[in-house]
């Protein structure tokens, strides 16, 4: 083990004698012991030269401190200056292709703008000129709409008129569609008119419609096949509620008109008794099949018919017969069981009977007071409470023509054409 170093605390003028020597030996040169301070004394070359640690330490940091940028606070937004950098990046031609879509686009926009505000424009002053109930719906096809505007001519037209008033119905929409349309105006605000060369569209009667203004919704209309309409409901005759039946065959009239021809119209009495008017045999008023077969097992109803000789007559039964079944029930029932005797009473018709024998047909569960107003409820009066019919009106100028009807699910469609349209001065 090492002997622990002892430190000298002599004082320094003292320090020339000869060191303590235990051991009582003389110490040899190199037995002489280390003063530290003498040893680091020793490393000291002097003071400082220009040797190149001066010049990295002075020089050399005065140039590194005037290279380096000055310091300023970072910048925590988000990708801010690198979305800005990236831009700075793109080529010259990508950053003109980009100006061009955005230029564009604000083109666009103002383009729409005037398309709207002429079409607005456009359909206040149709309101006004054509009188209509409202406004209609203007549709300004093509693009651009402004180079149109300065051409003073548009492409297209698109034109919907609702609730068109047209006789006795109301047409439930109007659409047409002009093309090529010329301009008489020197501004987007200042069109004074405009002329159709062509146009197409349709009108659109829809049964909804028909149902309100001619059932009075108590009738109503359907579709049947591709130029028929059905009418089913009630028809309030003398206090009576009579069930409806007829159809209505639709087809163009001239140039602007559309006519229906009602057929099968038959009013029924409850299970007693049919009235269809007109004067043909299978017409008037008719006993039901149901009713004719409850006379064999209707005594009293079976003597009243019999009992009156215009009845019997216009039958074709034998008076003797008829006497023998008045008299004797038996007879009675054998002459109103037969199926002649049914099928006859079924062709009889009642409807002129009514006033000179009210009080038989009375027995029979007829009503005096409908069968009369039966009577004045003829072919005509009846069909015209159901008619379709009604016809455009002329314009002043140009043409309008009527194509083709069509029977639809919702309505009547019908494709119209026209040509020399002037709109405006």
């Amino acid at each position: 083990m090492r002997t622990p170093h002892r430190m000298d605390t002599r004082h320094p003028d003292d320090r020339s004698e000869q060191p303590h020597n235990p051991s009582g030996q003389p110490l040899g040169a190199y037995e002489q012991p280390r003063n530290p301070y003498a040893e680091l004394g020793a490393l000291d070359d002097g003071p400082l030269e220009a040797t190149p640690l001066q010049g990295f330490l002075g020089e050399d940091a005065e140039q590194r401190d005037e290279q380096e940028p000055e310091w300023s606070p970072p910048d925590h937004r988000r990708g801010g200056r690198r979305r800005k950098n990236r831009f700075a990046g793109l080529p010259l031609a990508v950053k003109a292709v980009v100006g061009l879509v955005v230029l564009a686009s604000f083109a666009a926009l103002g383009d729409r703008w005037a398309v709207l505000y002429a079409e607005h424009k456009a359909a206040d002053t149709l309101k006004d000129r054509l009188d209509l109930a409202a406004a209609p719906e203007v549709e300004i096809g093509g693009f651009p709409f402004l180079t149109q505007l300065a051409d003073k001519r548009l492409e297209s037209v698109k034109l919907t008129v609702p609730d068109v008033a047209a006789d006795r119905v109301s047409l439930a929409k109007v659409s047409a569609t002009a093309h090529d349309v010329r301009l008489n105006a020197d501004g987007l605000t200042s069109v004074r008119g405009a002329d159709v060369p062509r146009f197409d569209g349709d009108v659109m009667l829809s049964f909804e419609d028909l149902n309100r203004e001619l059932g009075a919704s108590q009738v109503t209309f359907t579709g049947e096949g591709r130029d028929r309409v059905r009418a089913r409901g009630t028809l309030p005759v003398a206090g009576h509620n009579l069930k409806l039946r007829a159809e209505a065959r639709i087809q163009r009239q001239g140039e602007r008109g559309i006519a229906t021809e009602i057929g099968g119209m038959r009013l029924d009495i409850g299970d007693l008794a049919t009235y269809r008017p007109g004067k043909r045999a299978s017409e008037g008023l008719h006993l039901t099949p149901k009713a004719s077969a409850d006379l064999a097992r209707e005594t009293q109803k079976a003597k009243a018919l019999l009992s009156v000789p215009a009845i019997v007559q216009r039958m074709g039964v034998p008076e003797a017969t008829v006497n023998e079944a008045l008299a004797d029930n038996g007879k009675l029932a054998e002459l109103t069981g037969s199926p002649r005797f049914a099928r006859q009473a079924e062709r009889l018709n009642l409807i002129d009977l009514a006033l000179s024998n009210p009080e038989v047909l009375k027995r029979l569960g007829l009503d005096p007071d409908l069968l009369g107003e039966l009577s004045g409820l003829t072919r005509p009066v009846l069909a015209d409470r159901l008619a379709l019919a009604f016809e455009l009106p002329k314009p002043e100028q140009g043409d309008v023509q009527l194509k083709d009807v069509r029977v639809e699910e919702d309505g009547i469609r019908v494709r119209l054409s026209g040509s020399g349209l002037s709109v405006g001065g």
